[in-house]
């Protein structure tokens, strides 16, 4: 039997989005209509962003926690979180943890890796694009990285917080991601890691200028290889 998969939400749109990849895909490696048991829990977002907010990320960690200790109790047996953001108090969390965590951008940089990219341009909140969850793992799997720049890094961030959390994706907005791709491109960099689990939604491989690495997809993948191990 494949491994019970625990989704530890955090925003509705990205969660949404790695839970239809699991049971759709899922039909690929166990027959139609079929796949992995999954179960889901979340925390409402506003108090994620709470935490956020205040930079309080073993606040972070605890709702994590929390929805972790749920999860194993419903039977999970190993865990993954559909959010690139709140990867920020992943190294308070994983230690603590009652079932193991599939990390996101380790995904992503296998991928990178797998594809033979060198340099990734890397699209997410403020909080993702600034922080230290993709250097880390893009460091350390030999990868360079470019992020957009502080103006952009804001206004990407209020397309995120304002809009495609709740589910509007308005071509204005993917106008705007498309032209801070090119920018990214003229860089250097060979493709693009959209590391918010909303912004595959809005920003498709036919309209990136640069090859995507969709973080939702590539995780729900990921584990469904693992359940299937």
């Amino acid at each position: 039997m494949p491994q019970h998969i625990g989704i530890v939400a955090c925003s509705a749109e990205g969660a949404s989005l790695c839970y239809r990849t699991i049971c759709i895909e899922g039909t690929e490696l166990l027959g139609p209509h079929n796949h992995p048991e999954v179960s889901m829990h979340t925390h409402s977002l506003a108090q994620y962003m709470k935490c956020i907010y205040a930079n309080d990320w073993p606040g972070v960690a605890e709702l994590m926690l929390s929805s972790a200790e749920k999860l194993a109790k419903s039977g999970a047996d190993f865990l993954i979180c559909p959010d690139n953001t709140i990867h920020q108090a992943f190294d308070l969390v994983a230690h603590r943890s009652p079932r193991p965590w599939l990390h996101i951008a380790a995904e992503v940089a296998r991928e990178a890796n797998h594809c033979r990219y060198k340099r990734i341009a890397v699209l997410g909140t403020r909080y993702l694009m600034e922080g230290s969850v993709y250097p880390e793992k893009l460091q350390a799997a030999g990868l360079e990285y470019r992020i957009p720049t502080e103006p952009q890094r804001q206004e990407i961030n209020r397309i995120i917080m304002d809009e495609l959390v709740y589910g509007k994706f308005l071509p204005r907005s993917l106008a705007y991601f498309v032209d801070v791709i090119r920018n990214l491109a003229a860089q250097g960099c060979d493709s693009v890691a959209l590391s918010c689990t909303e912004i595959p939604l809005l920003v498709t491989p036919d309209t990136s200028p640069l090859p995507t690495l969709d973080s939702t997809r590539l995780l729900a993948r990921a584990a469904l290889r693992k359940s299937m191990a």
